[in-house]
C-alpha cells in the first residue's frame, strides 16, 4: 500500500531530532509554556514574515477565538462569509463566536472563494469573510481585501492547509487580519496531536489572545477575565520546532512530486489536473485531481494499492449539521459539482519516483476501466 500521507517515513528519516527534542522537553518537565513553546511562537513568526503569533491547542479554536476578539460576541444573527469546500472546523469556529454562516461558491480552478461570488453575498448582516485556502493554494486575497476594504470587513484567513504558500509573495496574514493555522499530523507542518495558531501583524491582538487560551491569567489564580484553556503543549511545541526547520525542504518535495504528477498524467484523458494560479506559490498540502466515476475509479486505486483519499466528499452546506442553514445541493453548484468528482492521491515529502510512478499507472488505469 502507497499511503496517503506517510508519517512514519517522517519520523524514521528525523528520529534522533525528534527523540531528543521530546526527551529534552520530558526532562525539564515544561508541559505547558516552557522553552519550546516560546522558541516556536518566535520561530514561527519569522517563518510566516515577521508578525506576531499566538499558540492554540487546535486550529479550530484559533478560528473561533481570533473571530471572537475581532468581532466581539455574536449573537448568531450577523454573518461571516465563507465557502462550503472545506472541512467541517470552519463553520464549527464561526458558530462557536457565535455567527451565521454564508457559503459561496468556490472558483472551479483553484477550488478557493470565488471574489465574484463573495462581492454578491455581502448585506447590511455581513460582519467578516473567512476565507479558506485549500490544498496548499491560497485564495485570491487581493480580490477578497478588495472587498472587505469597500465594506469595512474583517477578514480572517483559514490557512489551515497552507503552510508556507503565498499570494503575490505575501503568506497568510500579511494582508487581512489574521490567519489561523492547524497542526494536526498530516499538515504540511504537523504536530504529533492537535495544534494550532493565530499570525497576525496586530501586536495586541496577539497578546491578548495569548492571555485568552490560558484563562486570562493575570498571575497563577488571579484572572482578568472569563477566558478558556487552549493552550498548545510544550511536547507538540517540542515536536513542532523541529519539524518548522525543516519545512522548506520539505515544501519543495511536495513541489517536486506535484511535478512528477503533472509530467506522468499529462496526457491522460480522462484526468483533470491541479492549476496553480499565476499570482500562488502552491505548497501542495493534497494533489487533487478530477475524474468521471469517481467512487468507483477510488475503489478500484484503492484495491490496487493506492491509499488516495477525497477531500472533501461532503461539502458543508450538504452536512447534517448544517441542515438548519437552509441550503439545497443545488445553491452552490460548482462546490457540489466538484465534491462528486475529486479525489486525492498520495503526496508527502518523502513518496519515491517509483511510487508516484505506480500511483500514475494506477490512475491511467482506473479511468480507462
Amino acid at each position: 500500500m502507497i499511503p496517503l500521507v506517510d508519517l512514519k517515513a517522517q519520523y524514521q528519516a528525523h528520529k534522533d531530532e525528534f527523540d531528543r527534542a521530546l526527551f529534552d522537553c520530558i526532562g525539564n518537565t515544561r508541559f505547558i509554556g516552557g522553552a519550546d513553546h516560546a522558541g516556536f511562537e518566535t520561530e514561527l513568526a519569522e517563518f510566516l514574515g515577521g508578525g506576531h503569533v499566538a499558540l492554540t491547542s487546535c486550529g479550530t479554536h484559533a478560528l473561533a477565538l481570533t473571530l471572537s476578539e475581532l468581532l466581539g460576541p455574536g449573537n448568531g444573527t450577523e454573518e461571516v462569509i465563507t465557502v462550503s469546500h472545506t472541512f467541517i472546523a470552519t463553520v464549527e469556529a464561526i458558530v462557536l463566536a457565535g455567527y451565521k454562516p454564508v457559503f459561496v461558491d468556490i472558483d472551479p480552478v483553484t477550488y478557493c472563494m470565488d471574489v465574484g461570488a463573495l462581492a454578491a453575498a455581502v448585506t447590511a448582516r455581513t460582519r467578516a469573510i473567512m476565507p479558506v485556502h485549500l490544498y496548499g493554494q491560497m485564495a485570491d486575497m487581493d480580490g477578497i481585501m478588495a472587498v472587505a476594504q469597500r465594506h469595512g470587513l474583517v477578514v480572517v484567513e483559514d490557512a489551515a492547509q497552507a503552510h508556507g504558500a503565498a499570494w503575490n509573495g505575501k503568506q497568510a496574514g500579511l494582508t487581512s487580519h489574521a490567519a489561523c493555522v492547524s497542526f494536526s499530523p498530516a499538515k504540511n507542518l504537523g504536530a504529533w496531536g492537535d495544534g494550532g495558531a493565530v499570525f497576525t501583524r496586530d501586536g495586541d491582538l496577539a497578546a491578548k489572545l495569548r492571555k485568552t487560551v490560558d484563562h486570562a491569567r493575570l498571575s497563577k489564580y488571579e484572572h482578568g477575565y472569563l477566558a478558556t484553556n487552549s493552550r498548545l503543549d510544550g511536547l507538540q511545541a517540542a515536536i513542532l520546532r523541529v519539524k518548522l526547520r525543516h519545512l522548506p525542504v520539505w515544501t519543495r518535495a511536495r513541489q517536486e512530486r506535484a511535478d512528477w504528477y503533472r509530467d506522468l498524467l499529462a496526457d491522460c484523458d480522462g484526468v483533470q489536473l491541479p492549476v496553480c494560479a499565476e499570482a500562488a506559490v502552491h505548497v501542495y498540502h493534497l494533489f487533487v485531481i478530477q475524474v468521471d466515476r469517481r467512487d468507483e475509479v477510488l475503489k478500484t486505486l484503492n484495491h490496487n494499492g493506492v491509499g488516495a483519499g477525497i477531500h472533501y466528499p461532503i461539502p458543508a452546506h450538504e452536512q447534517p449539521a448544517c441542515r438548519h442553514l437552509g441550503y439545497a445541493a443545488g445553491d452552490l453548484p460548482v462546490t457540489h459539482e466538484v465534491s462528486q468528482r475529486i479525489i486525492s492521491l498520495p503526496l508527502f515529502p518523502e513518496l519515491s519516483r517509483d511510487q508516484a510512478e505506480t500511483v500514475a499507472r494506477a490512475v491511467r488505469s482506473a479511468v480507462t476501466a
